[in-house]
């Protein structure tokens, strides 16, 4: 996970990050309560506990 190295995350890179057809644009797709919210926008977090690195051939393997 990122958050250990101290870097911050890079949300193009994220399972979680994914385009939403309905509003054309792309977000985040983790349900954050209003405490996790608070945090984020308060910038408590020094990289996203959420993130993990997509690995698209990982992803494939697993299909076939």
């Amino acid at each position: 996970m990122a958050g250990k190295s101290g870097k911050k995350s890079n949300c193009d890179y994220c399972v979680n990050y994914g385009y939403n057809e309905e509003y054309d644009c792309y977000e985040c797709s983790v349900d954050l309560d209003e405490d996790e919210m608070y945090s984020f926008m308060n910038s408590q977090y020094r990289s996203c506990p959420y993130f993990h690195l997509g690995d698209e051939y990982k992803i494939v393997q697993k299909q076939n």
